[in-house]
């Protein structure tokens, strides 16, 4: 069952910039710690950055200066704004986080099921 959705993928330009949101697909599930992966053909999964309840972030070494990752604990959703978009970018991003279940108080992680992004050069 899908918990988390992802949305905003597409083909771009190089240089061009595109937004990426990830949201819980119901409202009992609160999103905590939240994370976006990418993944590359034949390539790792790689950490893109990653945002606490408190709003601190940290990004992988690739993406510092060029994408920034937000949340908004209202919607319950988390962005992650890609500028200066390279063709080194092109894969398919996934939103991870730690889902906190309003009635049984528990802590479950989940992933979207993926967005994918293409940069054209």
């Amino acid at each position: 069952q899908v918990q988390l959705v992802e949305s905003g993928g597409g083909l771009v330009q190089s240089g061009g910039s595109l937004r990426l949101s990830c949201t819980a697909a119901t409202n009992i599930f609160r999103i905590q710690i939240a994370h976006w992966y990418r993944q590359a053909p034949g390539q790792q999964r790689e950490l893109v950055a990653s945002i606490t309840p408190a709003g601190n972030r940290n990004y992988g070494e690739s993406v510092k200066g060029r994408f920034a990752i937000s949340r908004d604990n209202i919607k319950n959703t988390v962005n992650l704004q890609m500028n200066s978009l390279k063709s080194e970018d092109t894969a398919i991003y996934y939103c991870n986080a730690d889902l906190y279940h309003t009635t049984t108080k528990k802590l479950q992680n989940f992933w979207g099921q993926g967005t994918q992004v293409t940069v054209s050069s």
